[in-house]
């Protein structure tokens, strides 16, 4: 096979849509500007093949219309980030994911699997890998636990590596950080392609917590998970109190004093302690959940499930995101709201009291409403990093158009004689081109209910069928009285009738009694 071909087949997915995305420049954040778009057209060999040789870089979509997938990944989006420590922590936890660099520095982590899995269950386990390598709040691809394949939706993509592959931006690690050629990333993606089964194995492994936090929050657990620490003590221990408050009621300072001891290296001294003491006993804290070091290593979900968990917090804003903008006119949007895929038009998606019933609807789900300028910047976010798809153009507004207004042309009712004209008929001349009144087409156009356009914005789209040229003038005509006079005209080139001439086949005049 060639490498074209172990490509294409590592990255199987959807089997109708694939993505581009064109780079701009680099902002001063890091981050390469994007055009990102869904292209309505299965990967290809050939289409690969021009990844390779950097014609055209490509992503590919994980999920596929069974709502499946074989593979998925983790896009720790961290300009800056440590390959080298992302590299250790993978092999500590002996995860099967091949490190790959992304396009603005920070890591796509691929896992590739033997079968065709549930793609909610396939990112249920890629969330536990984020969890334990500390990435949390990473994206997980794929970004849907189900697609909406019936309506036109297909997910989303990521941009693959290698592209250019001879001098790649794009490539993947080995153990000792080093950039792999393609040819040894198709023999990694053989080695490392595994069993669902595998994963459940990993999970069991992995997630044995302390004794002395064998019920306290995710985040505790995977922070201890490797012995005593020695950074952030303060935070981790203020934490430990929180926890030891819920879980222990009056002897709660003691436990706290026993985790300093057994959970830290050095453990804080007698005063640090005692004031985080006096901390928590004068205000009833909480977990601090969106500071570092622990949003990094959040599971919600479960820390929700567990007796000494956050609990039932009451209703929170799911993770919104994964914006795809449908080309059509008017505009339709796909948006993942908790993991399901929520079909919206334009209004659903800028009112909020809208976007809740679309989602009531849907997903037997109730988002909360937040504050407006909350909300708006929400918007902001994704609009700037949604991705778009275009349509055949017979789904816009200009496309209905042009079909009308090829009716109107081709249709019966055009006239044998310029003067006809006059009553509103279009005529085709012997140059190629039809002329008509626009009152005319505009009635035409009414008598159709079609209203999208004004006179003037119809006028426009009549000049850009003539290749932005002036396409109005005077045509001289002889009226019914006989007299000659002029009337106003508009004309496009002449469109091909596409009426067939179907043969009329000579019948047998006997009768058969």
């Amino acid at each position: 096979m060639s490498l074209a071909d172990e490509m294409l087949a590592a990255f199987e997915g959807s089997k109708v849509a694939h993505g581009t995305t064109t780079v701009g420049r680099i902002g001063r954040n890091g981050k390469a500007d994007a055009d990102s778009r869904i292209v309505r057209q299965a990967l290809t060999v050939e289409i690969m093949q021009g990844h390779i040789d950097g014609e055209q870089g490509v992503g590919a979509i994980p999920i596929n219309e069974e709502n499946k997938c074989k593979w998925g990944a983790l896009d720790i989006d961290i300009y800056d980030l440590d390959h080298k420590e992302l590299q250790q922590r993978i092999q500590k936890l002996k995860l099967p994911l091949l490190h790959c660099r992304s396009k603005s520095g920070g890591a796509h982590l691929y896992l590739f699997l033997k079968e065709y899995e549930q793609a909610k269950v396939v990112r249920e386990y890629l969330l536990e890998m984020a969890v334990a390598l500390g990435h949390s709040g990473c994206e997980i691809f794929p970004k849907q636990d189900i697609i909406l394949a019936e309506r036109g939706d297909v997910g989303n993509f990521i941009n693959l590596p290698y592209f250019n592959a001879d001098l790649p931006q794009r490539y993947c690690f080995n153990s000792k950080v080093e950039a792999m050629e393609i040819e040894d990333f198709i023999k990694a993606i053989h080695k490392n392609t595994v069993p669902i089964s595998k994963l459940e194995g990993l999970r069991s492994k992995n997630n044995k917590p302390r004794k002395l936090l064998s019920d306290a929050p995710p985040c505790l657990q995977h922070l201890f998970r490797d012995g005593p620490s020695g950074e952030e003590r303060n935070k981790k221990l203020f934490m430990l109190g929180v926890f030891c408050r819920m879980k222990h009621g009056d002897n709660w300072k003691a436990e706290m004093e026993t985790m300093n001891q057994q959970l830290f290296s050095p453990p804080l001294d007698a005063k640090e302690v005692l004031a985080l003491q006096k901390s928590l006993d004068k205000k009833e804290y909480f977990y601090t959940c969106e500071q570092e070091p622990f949003k990094s290593y959040c599971d919600k979900e479960l820390c929700m499930s567990m007796k000494f968990g956050i609990g039932d917090t009451g209703a929170e804003v799911p993770e919104i995101g994964n914006l795809l903008v449908i080309l059509s006119e008017p505009r339709l949007y796909f948006l993942t709201v908790a993991g399901k895929r929520i079909q919206l038009n334009t209004e659903q998606l800028q009112t909020q009291s809208l976007f809740q019933r679309a989602c009531m609807e849907q997903a037997q789900m109730v988002p909360p409403i937040i504050k407006p300028r909350a909300w708006q910047s929400l918007l902001h976010k994704l609009m700037t990093e949604s991705s778009s798809q275009e349509v055949p153009e017979e789904l816009t507004v200009s496309g209905e158009f042009k079909a009308l207004l090829k009716a109107y042309c081709t249709s019966r009712i055009r006239a044998i004689h310029p003067e006809e004209l006059l009553q509103g008929k279009p005529w085709t001349d012997n140059q190629g081109y039809t002329s008509f009144t626009i009152a005319g087409l505009m009635e035409f156009l009414h008598n159709r209910r079609f209203t999208a356009f004004t006179r003037a914005q119809v006028q426009e789209q009549l000049k850009k069928l003539n290749d932005d040229q002036e396409c109005h003038g005077h045509k001289a005509i002889v009226n019914e009285e006989g007299k000659k006079s002029t009337v106003r005209v508009w004309w496009v080139p002449a469109f091909e009738n596409d009426e067939v001439a179907i043969p009329i086949k000579e019948m047998d005049n006997e009768i058969p009694f």
